[in-house]
């Protein structure tokens, strides 16, 4: 059968059962010459493996390419107890394997099958090894299907992938943490599409990634079942049940724009929801169509100090929207930045997460601009004060293009102040040397060429060589790998501040407090900020006003994960 393209699913609407029989046959005339191999093969141990991503090694595995995740969850109406799920993955296999590993680490796995037939399966560290009964050959499609739990709940009673909210769930995933809610392929270099069921008590609603396609009443439950239309990464799956209110509106272009709100809430929440549209339409304006078949905004009853890009439906704390310590353009710039994440890194995803720089500093321009221009809160300003702050945050977290790797036990210390205002000011120097028209053109042609896909640091480059029609390879060397920030170009005057000096930018150092108000917004994690729309994990970061220089500060940074070990359950 021939192979469909990477995020597709099969051409056959059924693709037809691996013939066994042929296999055996070609199987037994190969024996004499593969006996060796094979010897070594059958004895050596399941072992936990990984795509080599210089930031998170483990994550993902190789072998396969995901066309297709099909998630399938109950929820009984207690969020401190376990999902009964069942996830059944489509792929196509890249080579010959004898075991397939998925990254699944938080949940009790009842059984696997591999095109229908039982197989075996261990758990090794943080992957859920499975050996089919009969080895996969290269370029043949498999199913693999995994009854398991999910538990909202991690061992030290810490959220990790599922969000406990004051009345159900939501999903916050990035970077690694899907695996601790279903068997994936838990890497954004591997974007699939999404079927999402989730039966749940009938005074409950579900919203997930894409548009609905039913809904069955049982006896005392309802099921609901949502599909993507364009591929996703796993990090940036979403499902939410609880007691909400879905507003529906129309978008530019008759885009269907739904949003998820408390209840309870649904008055105070709807004057911030019905600026969507315009704010779309103004993303548009800037770099072309919106690219997915809806959008809306969850808002999450949590204490989580984040905001996510989660593809179609961005996740919000409500309690950004609700306290009165925000400026309304403070909370529009938010807003906007999570809205381009659907073109910056949910549709154009990163293909290592050493590129994450092309998200958040891309989400961070136009947080900014948007702010300027709907706000009179001058770029410049903000830039200057992010160069200023700029070899600080190098020397603390590493180039834009080159973070440091997570420390053990906060792997999303990625998400660092050079991912956010650190790269934005490189998108800032970008457009200060080939000029705003070819700026612009380049950003147009970036999201157009790998919409749908996947891409890298040296693609940039090199698309944004080729608009401003010479090479630009030594200028973002340096600007996105140096250890120190180069002269803007255009304001020669600008001084980066050595690090260990105070910036005068966010929060200050230890005291989570307001550099504009001194008030006391979070636990205090770092000295130099992010963007306003930053931070990813509930309960450990910083929730900060912009600063008096006008870098903003960051809504959160993700700590600790709260991973077990998968827990096999059953016959393996």
């Amino acid at each position: 059968m021939p192979l469909s393209p990477r995020t597709q699913t099969p051409r056959a609407a059924h693709p037809p059962r691996r013939a066994r029989p042929l296999r055996r046959r070609t199987a037994a005339a190969l024996l004499a010459s593969a006996v060796s191999v094979a010897l070594l093969a059958a004895t050596a141990p399941p072992t936990a493996l990984g795509l080599g991503d210089r930031l998170f090694p483990t994550l993902g595995n190789p072998g396969y390419d995901v066309t297709a995740y099909h998630l399938d969850f109950t929820y009984s109406g207690d969020n401190r107890k376990p999902l009964a799920a069942v996830t059944t993955i489509d792929a196509w296999t890249t080579t010959d394997l004898d075991r397939i590993n998925l990254d699944f680490a938080h949940g009790t796995v009842e059984s696997v099958e591999v095109d229908g037939e039982p197989a075996a399966f261990t758990g090794v560290g943080e992957d859920l090894v499975v050996t089919p009964e009969e080895p996969l050959t290269a370029g043949s499609w498999t199913r693999i299907t995994v009854r398991h739990t999910s538990d909202p709940v991690s061992a030290d009673h810490q959220d990790g992938g599922w969000v406990r909210t004051a009345d159900g769930l939501a999903m916050a995933n990035q970077a690694d943490a899907a695996h601790l809610v279903f068997p994936c392929n838990d890497h954004p270099s591997d974007k699939a599409r999404f079927t999402i069921r989730v039966t749940a008590p009938d005074d409950y609603t579900v919203v997930a990634n894409g548009l609905p396609t039913g809904r069955h009443r049982n006896a005392g439950t309802t099921t609901w079942t949502y599909r993507t239309k364009h591929p996703m990464a796993t990090e940036l799956a979403q499902v939410s049940i609880g007691r909400s209110s879905v507003l529906h509106r129309e978008g530019p272009g008759g885009l269907p724009v739904r949003d998820v709100v408390p209840a309870k809430d649904r008055d105070v929440l709807e004057p911030w929801l019905a600026k969507t549209p315009d704010q779309i339409a103004w993303m548009e304006s800037k770099v072309g169509p919106y690219p997915f078949e809806t959008y809306g905004l969850l808002m999450a009853q949590a204490s989580t100090g984040f905001e996510l890009e989660t593809q179609t439906l961005s996740l919000f704390e409500k309690d950004l929207f609700t306290e009165p310590g925000y400026p309304k353009w403070y909370v529009e710039s938010v807003m906007v930045h999570e809205l381009s994440h659907q073109w910056f890194g949910d549709s154009v995803s990163p293909r290592s997460w050493s590129d994450v720089w092309l998200n958040e500093g891309h989400a961070t321009w136009y947080e900014t601009l948007y702010a300027q221009e709907k706000a009179d809160r001058p770029m410049e300003t903000r830039m200057k004060a992010a160069y200023g702050a700029s070899d600080t945050w190098r020397a603390a977290g590493g180039p834009p293009a080159r973070p440091k790797a997570p420390a053990p036990g906060q792997k999303i210390s990625i998400f660092r102040p050079s991912v956010y205002d650190g790269a934005s000011l490189v998108l800032y120097a970008l457009r200060q040397e080939i000029g705003h028209r070819a700026f612009d053109r380049l950003e147009r042609a970036w999201v157009e060429r790998h919409r749908d896909s996947t891409a890298t640091t040296a693609d940039f480059v090199r698309l944004a060589s080729d608009i401003a029609g010479r090479d630009l390879g030594g200028f973002f060397d340096a600007w996105l790998y140096g250890a120190k920030t180069p002269p803007m170009p255009g304001h020669p005057d600008w001084k980066s501040t050595a690090p260990g000096k105070p910036a005068g930018t966010g929060t200050r150092e230890g005291t989570g407090k307001s550099a504009a108000t001194g008030k006391s917004v979070g636990t205090g994690k770092s000295a130099v900020s992010g963007s306003a729309g930053s931070g990813k994990q509930a309960g450990v970061g910083t929730r900060v006003m912009p600063g008096t220089h006008g870098v903003s500060g960051p809504r959160g940074a993700r700590g600790a994960t709260g991973k077990s070990p998968v827990t096999v359950g059953g016959a393996g």
